[in-house]
Protein backbone atom coordinates (compact mmCIF):
# COMPACT_ATOMS: atom_id res chain seq x y z
CA UNK A 1 0.00 0.00 0.00
CA UNK A 2 1.55 3.49 -1.09
CA UNK A 3 2.42 6.04 1.34
CA UNK A 4 -1.00 8.10 2.39
CA UNK A 5 -0.48 8.33 6.32
CA UNK A 6 0.04 11.47 8.02
CA UNK A 7 4.51 11.37 9.23
CA UNK A 8 -17.42 19.43 -10.62
CA UNK A 9 -21.47 21.53 -12.75
CA UNK A 10 -18.67 20.71 -15.99
CA UNK A 11 -15.23 22.70 -14.97
CA UNK A 12 -15.79 25.34 -16.86
CA UNK A 13 -13.11 27.30 -15.28
CA UNK A 14 -10.97 24.10 -14.51
CA UNK A 15 -11.36 23.92 -19.27
CA UNK A 16 -9.82 27.58 -19.45
CA UNK A 17 -7.00 26.79 -20.60
CA UNK A 18 -4.13 29.31 -20.50
CA UNK A 19 -1.77 26.73 -22.71
CA UNK A 20 -0.98 26.32 -26.02
CA UNK A 21 -0.30 22.53 -26.06
CA UNK A 22 -3.88 21.09 -25.69
CA UNK A 23 -2.00 17.72 -25.19
CA UNK A 24 -2.49 14.49 -27.24
CA UNK A 25 -5.31 13.16 -29.30
CA UNK A 26 -6.55 10.63 -26.61
CA UNK A 27 -10.08 9.69 -28.32
CA UNK A 28 -9.49 6.13 -28.74
CA UNK A 29 -8.89 5.70 -25.11
CA UNK A 30 -11.49 4.21 -22.27
CA UNK A 31 -11.69 4.83 -19.38
CA UNK A 32 -14.33 4.26 -16.80
CA UNK A 33 -13.92 5.95 -12.97
CA UNK A 34 -15.52 4.40 -10.49
CA UNK A 35 -17.14 6.76 -7.12
CA UNK A 36 -18.26 5.54 -3.84
CA UNK A 37 -19.72 8.14 -1.50
CA UNK A 38 -18.31 6.90 1.91
CA UNK A 39 -18.95 10.09 3.66
CA UNK A 40 -22.97 9.20 3.10
CA UNK A 41 -22.71 5.59 4.22
CA UNK A 42 -20.81 6.64 7.32
CA UNK A 43 -22.89 9.89 8.13
CA UNK A 44 -26.43 8.10 7.81
CA UNK A 45 -24.80 4.65 9.72
CA UNK A 46 -27.27 3.80 12.60
CA UNK A 47 -25.65 5.03 15.84
CA UNK A 48 -27.13 2.84 18.06
CA UNK A 49 -25.85 -0.42 16.29
CA UNK A 50 -22.14 0.38 14.52
CA UNK A 51 -20.66 -2.81 15.28
CA UNK A 52 -23.54 -3.89 12.48
CA UNK A 53 -23.09 -0.43 10.43
CA UNK A 54 -19.13 -1.08 10.51
CA UNK A 55 -19.34 -4.78 9.45
CA UNK A 56 -21.24 -3.38 6.36
CA UNK A 57 -18.99 -0.48 5.93
CA UNK A 58 -16.06 -3.20 6.01
CA UNK A 59 -17.76 -5.23 3.27
CA UNK A 60 -18.49 -2.20 0.86
CA UNK A 61 -14.91 -0.42 1.82
CA UNK A 62 -12.66 -3.22 2.42
CA UNK A 63 -9.52 -1.33 1.57
CA UNK A 64 -10.73 2.09 2.63
CA UNK A 65 -11.91 1.18 6.32
CA UNK A 66 -8.72 0.52 7.80
CA UNK A 67 -7.30 3.70 6.70
CA UNK A 68 -10.14 6.10 7.71
CA UNK A 69 -10.33 4.28 11.03
CA UNK A 70 -6.36 4.25 11.67
CA UNK A 71 -4.57 6.39 9.28
CA UNK A 72 -7.56 9.16 9.19
CA UNK A 73 -9.67 8.94 12.54
CA UNK A 74 -5.88 7.33 14.45
CA UNK A 75 -8.02 5.25 16.26
CA UNK A 76 -6.63 2.20 17.71
CA UNK A 77 -7.68 -1.48 17.08
CA UNK A 78 -9.99 -1.83 20.04
CA UNK A 79 -12.98 -2.39 18.80
CA UNK A 80 -14.90 -0.45 22.06
CA UNK A 81 -12.71 2.56 21.46
CA UNK A 82 -13.55 2.37 17.62
CA UNK A 83 -17.23 2.69 18.53
CA UNK A 84 -16.70 5.57 21.09
CA UNK A 85 -14.89 7.36 19.12
CA UNK A 86 -16.78 7.30 15.95
CA UNK A 87 -19.87 8.25 17.75
CA UNK A 88 -17.81 11.10 18.96
CA UNK A 89 -16.41 11.80 15.28
CA UNK A 90 -20.12 11.44 13.66
CA UNK A 91 -21.68 14.30 16.57
CA UNK A 92 -19.27 17.14 16.20
CA UNK A 93 -18.76 16.67 12.27
CA UNK A 94 -22.39 16.25 11.86
CA UNK A 95 -22.48 19.87 10.75
CA UNK A 96 -19.95 19.86 8.30
CA UNK A 97 -21.46 16.81 6.70
CA UNK A 98 -24.41 18.59 6.35
CA UNK A 99 -22.50 21.66 4.22
CA UNK A 100 -20.60 18.97 2.05
CA UNK A 101 -24.24 17.15 0.98
CA UNK A 102 -25.41 21.04 0.19
CA UNK A 103 -22.75 21.23 -2.36
CA UNK A 104 -21.56 18.26 -3.37
CA UNK A 105 -24.76 16.28 -3.49
CA UNK A 106 -23.71 15.32 -7.16
CA UNK A 107 -20.39 14.51 -7.66
CA UNK A 108 -20.73 13.37 -11.41
CA UNK A 109 -18.59 16.50 -12.87
CA UNK A 110 -15.48 15.59 -10.72
CA UNK A 111 -16.27 12.14 -11.93
CA UNK A 112 -16.05 13.07 -15.19
CA UNK A 113 -12.90 15.61 -15.17
CA UNK A 114 -10.95 12.75 -13.39
CA UNK A 115 -11.90 10.50 -16.19
CA UNK A 116 -10.63 12.86 -18.47
CA UNK A 117 -7.26 13.36 -16.74
CA UNK A 118 -6.88 10.00 -16.29
CA UNK A 119 -7.39 9.05 -20.15
CA UNK A 120 -4.12 10.93 -20.52
CA UNK A 121 -2.47 9.24 -17.69
CA UNK A 122 -3.11 5.97 -19.59
CA UNK A 123 -1.91 7.76 -22.94
CA UNK A 124 1.66 8.12 -21.29
CA UNK A 125 1.48 5.42 -18.96
CA UNK A 126 -0.54 2.39 -21.03
CA UNK A 127 -0.34 0.31 -17.74
CA UNK A 128 -1.02 2.32 -14.56
CA UNK A 129 -4.38 1.28 -12.63
CA UNK A 130 -6.86 4.06 -12.44
CA UNK A 131 -7.96 4.14 -8.63
CA UNK A 132 -11.56 4.40 -7.65
CA UNK A 133 -12.70 7.52 -5.92
CA UNK A 134 -13.90 7.96 -2.76
CA UNK A 135 -15.02 11.13 -0.89
CA UNK A 136 -15.23 11.44 2.66
CA UNK A 137 -15.99 14.27 5.51
CA UNK A 138 -12.66 13.52 7.55
CA UNK A 139 -11.37 15.66 10.39
CA UNK A 140 -11.40 19.47 9.90
CA UNK A 141 -7.74 19.68 12.26
CA UNK A 142 -5.60 18.03 9.68
CA UNK A 143 -4.14 17.36 6.10
CA UNK A 144 -2.21 14.86 4.74
CA UNK A 145 1.27 14.91 4.14
CA UNK A 146 3.27 13.80 0.72
CA UNK A 147 6.00 11.90 0.26
CA UNK A 148 7.53 15.19 -1.01
CA UNK A 149 6.74 16.97 2.15
CA UNK A 150 3.45 19.36 0.44
CA UNK A 151 0.34 19.44 2.19
CA UNK A 152 -2.63 18.03 1.22
CA UNK A 153 -6.28 17.46 1.56
CA UNK A 154 -6.26 14.37 0.01
CA UNK A 155 -4.45 10.83 0.25
CA UNK A 156 -3.66 7.58 -2.05
CA UNK A 157 -3.95 4.10 -1.39
CA UNK A 158 -3.83 0.56 -2.47
CA UNK A 159 -6.55 0.83 -5.13
CA UNK A 160 -8.45 4.02 -4.01
CA UNK A 161 -8.06 8.12 -4.37
CA UNK A 162 -9.40 9.56 -0.81
CA UNK A 163 -11.18 12.85 -1.73
CA UNK A 164 -11.60 15.02 1.83
CA UNK A 165 -14.72 17.08 0.97
CA UNK A 166 -14.29 18.96 4.26
CA UNK A 167 -11.71 20.89 2.18
CA UNK A 168 -13.17 22.10 -0.42
CA UNK A 169 -16.32 23.76 1.10
CA UNK A 170 -15.29 27.47 -0.52
CA UNK A 171 -12.89 29.62 1.22
CA UNK A 172 -14.87 31.32 2.92
CA UNK A 173 -16.88 28.79 4.49
CA UNK A 174 -16.53 29.96 8.59
CA UNK A 175 -14.37 27.34 10.07
CA UNK A 176 -11.37 28.00 7.42
CA UNK A 177 -11.37 31.55 9.12
CA UNK A 178 -11.21 30.71 12.69
CA UNK A 179 -7.68 31.73 14.33
CA UNK A 180 -6.95 28.27 15.24
CA UNK A 181 -7.62 26.65 11.71
CA UNK A 182 -5.12 29.66 10.25
CA UNK A 183 -2.95 29.12 12.57
CA UNK A 184 -2.69 25.54 13.14
CA UNK A 185 -4.43 23.58 9.95
CA UNK A 186 -4.01 25.79 6.85
CA UNK A 187 -3.17 29.75 6.36
CA UNK A 188 -5.46 32.06 4.51
CA UNK A 189 -3.33 31.67 1.27
CA UNK A 190 -3.52 28.19 1.06
CA UNK A 191 -7.29 27.56 2.27
CA UNK A 192 -8.36 30.10 -0.63
CA UNK A 193 -7.97 26.99 -2.56
CA UNK A 194 -10.34 25.19 -0.46
CA UNK A 195 -12.72 25.32 -3.96
CA UNK A 196 -14.27 22.80 -5.78
CA UNK A 197 -12.42 23.79 -9.18
CA UNK A 198 -9.02 22.55 -7.45
CA UNK A 199 -10.31 19.11 -6.62
CA UNK A 200 -9.33 17.22 -9.97
CA UNK A 201 -5.74 19.36 -9.55
CA UNK A 202 -5.03 18.28 -5.86
CA UNK A 203 -5.44 14.54 -6.75
CA UNK A 204 -3.81 14.43 -9.67
CA UNK A 205 -0.88 16.14 -7.94
CA UNK A 206 -0.56 12.41 -5.83
CA UNK A 207 -0.85 10.61 -9.15
CA UNK A 208 2.23 12.33 -10.46
CA UNK A 209 3.62 11.82 -7.52
CA UNK A 210 3.01 7.72 -7.67
CA UNK A 211 4.09 7.69 -10.77
CA UNK A 212 7.30 9.76 -10.19
CA UNK A 213 7.76 10.56 -6.53
CA UNK A 214 10.15 13.24 -5.61
CA UNK A 215 13.26 11.79 -3.73
CA UNK A 216 15.10 15.09 -4.16
CA UNK A 217 14.86 15.84 -0.05
CA UNK A 218 18.97 16.30 0.68
CA UNK A 219 19.93 17.23 -2.60
CA UNK A 220 21.06 21.14 -3.81
CA UNK A 221 18.27 23.72 -4.38
CA UNK A 222 18.93 23.52 -7.93
CA UNK A 223 18.45 19.51 -8.32
CA UNK A 224 15.16 20.09 -5.77
CA UNK A 225 14.35 23.03 -7.97
CA UNK A 226 14.48 20.69 -11.43
CA UNK A 227 12.66 17.25 -10.10
CA UNK A 228 10.04 19.31 -8.05
CA UNK A 229 9.91 20.84 -11.64
CA UNK A 230 9.38 17.71 -13.35
CA UNK A 231 6.35 16.59 -11.05
CA UNK A 232 4.82 19.78 -12.35
CA UNK A 233 5.48 19.02 -15.79
CA UNK A 234 3.94 15.79 -15.75
CA UNK A 235 0.68 17.13 -13.78
CA UNK A 236 0.58 19.58 -16.98
CA UNK A 237 0.85 16.09 -19.54
CA UNK A 238 -2.03 15.11 -17.26
CA UNK A 239 -4.02 18.26 -17.52
CA UNK A 240 -3.11 20.16 -20.67
CA UNK A 241 -6.55 22.05 -20.86
CA UNK A 242 -6.80 23.28 -17.33
CA UNK A 243 -5.55 26.45 -16.31
CA UNK A 244 -2.33 27.01 -14.48
CA UNK A 245 -3.70 29.39 -11.36
CA UNK A 246 -4.97 25.38 -10.55
CA UNK A 247 -1.87 23.20 -11.15
CA UNK A 248 0.31 25.63 -9.60
CA UNK A 249 -1.67 27.12 -6.84
CA UNK A 250 -0.85 30.17 -7.83
CA UNK A 251 -2.89 33.64 -8.11
CA UNK A 252 -3.63 34.73 -11.31
CA UNK A 253 -1.84 37.69 -10.73
CA UNK A 254 1.32 35.66 -9.22
CA UNK A 255 1.50 33.82 -12.28
CA UNK A 256 1.61 36.88 -14.15
CA UNK A 257 4.69 38.30 -12.26
CA UNK A 258 6.52 34.88 -12.82
CA UNK A 259 6.03 34.87 -16.35
CA UNK A 260 6.71 38.74 -16.89
CA UNK A 261 9.82 38.77 -14.64
CA UNK A 262 11.22 35.32 -15.39
CA UNK A 263 14.93 36.48 -16.43
CA UNK A 264 14.54 38.54 -13.26
CA UNK A 265 13.99 35.64 -10.93
CA UNK A 266 16.73 33.53 -12.60
CA UNK A 267 18.83 35.95 -12.09
CA UNK A 268 18.32 36.52 -8.38
CA UNK A 269 19.19 32.58 -8.12
CA UNK A 270 22.46 33.31 -10.01
CA UNK A 271 23.44 36.16 -7.85
CA UNK A 272 21.44 36.39 -4.62
CA UNK A 273 21.31 32.68 -3.49
CA UNK A 274 23.64 29.38 -3.21
CA UNK A 275 22.05 26.55 -5.47
CA UNK A 276 24.13 24.28 -4.41
CA UNK A 277 22.76 25.25 -0.57
CA UNK A 278 21.72 21.62 0.87
CA UNK A 279 20.48 23.13 4.46
CA UNK A 280 16.78 22.43 4.93
CA UNK A 281 16.34 26.45 6.06
CA UNK A 282 17.56 27.77 2.76
CA UNK A 283 15.42 25.30 0.40
CA UNK A 284 12.51 25.66 2.18
CA UNK A 285 12.53 29.50 1.19
CA UNK A 286 12.02 28.31 -2.31
CA UNK A 287 10.04 24.97 -2.36
CA UNK A 288 7.51 25.33 0.68
CA UNK A 289 4.40 27.33 0.47
CA UNK A 290 4.24 30.75 1.52
CA UNK A 291 2.82 34.04 1.05
CA UNK A 292 5.31 35.15 -0.95
CA UNK A 293 8.89 34.68 -1.52
CA UNK A 294 11.61 35.89 1.04
CA UNK A 295 13.95 38.43 -1.36
CA UNK A 296 11.06 38.78 -4.15
CA UNK A 297 8.78 41.28 -4.23
CA UNK A 298 5.17 40.50 -2.38
CA UNK A 299 3.78 39.75 -5.54
CA UNK A 300 5.81 36.83 -6.13
CA UNK A 301 4.22 33.53 -4.97
CA UNK A 302 5.99 31.62 -2.14
CA UNK A 303 7.28 28.23 -3.68
CA UNK A 304 8.78 29.68 -6.66
CA UNK A 305 11.60 27.09 -7.28
CA UNK A 306 9.12 24.24 -8.44
CA UNK A 307 7.99 27.17 -11.26
CA UNK A 308 11.30 27.63 -12.15
CA UNK A 309 12.43 23.85 -12.18
CA UNK A 310 9.62 23.53 -14.33
CA UNK A 311 10.34 26.55 -16.99
CA UNK A 312 13.78 24.73 -17.06
CA UNK A 313 12.32 21.43 -18.11
CA UNK A 314 9.82 22.56 -20.72
CA UNK A 315 13.09 24.18 -21.85
CA UNK A 316 14.96 21.03 -22.28
CA UNK A 317 11.87 19.11 -23.68
CA UNK A 318 12.03 21.60 -26.41
CA UNK A 319 15.04 21.12 -27.32
CA UNK A 320 14.93 17.02 -27.04
CA UNK A 321 11.61 16.63 -28.72
CA UNK A 322 12.23 13.24 -29.81
CA UNK A 323 12.35 12.15 -26.25
CA UNK A 324 9.53 10.46 -24.63
CA UNK A 325 7.91 11.41 -21.01
CA UNK A 326 9.78 8.55 -19.10
CA UNK A 327 12.51 9.47 -20.95
CA UNK A 328 12.31 13.23 -19.83
CA UNK A 329 11.58 12.00 -16.15
CA UNK A 330 14.64 10.05 -16.19
CA UNK A 331 16.77 12.28 -17.33
CA UNK A 332 19.85 13.39 -14.38
CA UNK A 333 18.20 17.01 -13.20
CA UNK A 334 22.29 18.24 -14.25
CA UNK A 335 21.90 17.67 -17.89
CA UNK A 336 18.88 18.64 -17.89
CA UNK A 337 20.04 22.38 -16.46
CA UNK A 338 23.65 22.18 -18.92
CA UNK A 339 21.14 20.64 -21.92
CA UNK A 340 18.29 23.45 -21.53
CA UNK A 341 20.69 26.13 -22.09
CA UNK A 342 18.12 28.08 -19.66
CA UNK A 343 18.75 31.52 -20.32
CA UNK A 344 15.28 33.69 -19.94
CA UNK A 345 14.99 37.14 -20.49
Amino acid sequence: MKNFFFCFCAFIVLAACNNSDKGPDISGIQVSVVVQRFEQDLFTADTNNLQNQLTQLNQKYPGFLPVFLHGVLGLTDSNVMIQSELKKFLSLNRSVYTEVEKKYKSVEDIRSNFEKAFRYVKYYFPKYAVPKLITLVGPIDALAQMNNGEYTPDFLGRDFLGISLQFYLGKDYELYNVEYFINNVAPTYRSRRFEKEFIVADGMKLIVDDIYPDNSNGKPLIEQMIEKGKQWWLLDKFLPAVNDTLKTGYTKNQLEWCKENEGMIWNYFLTSENMEAIDPETVQLYVAEAPFTQGMPEASPGNIGPWVGWQIIKKFVERNPKLSVTDVLKTDARKILQDSKYKPK
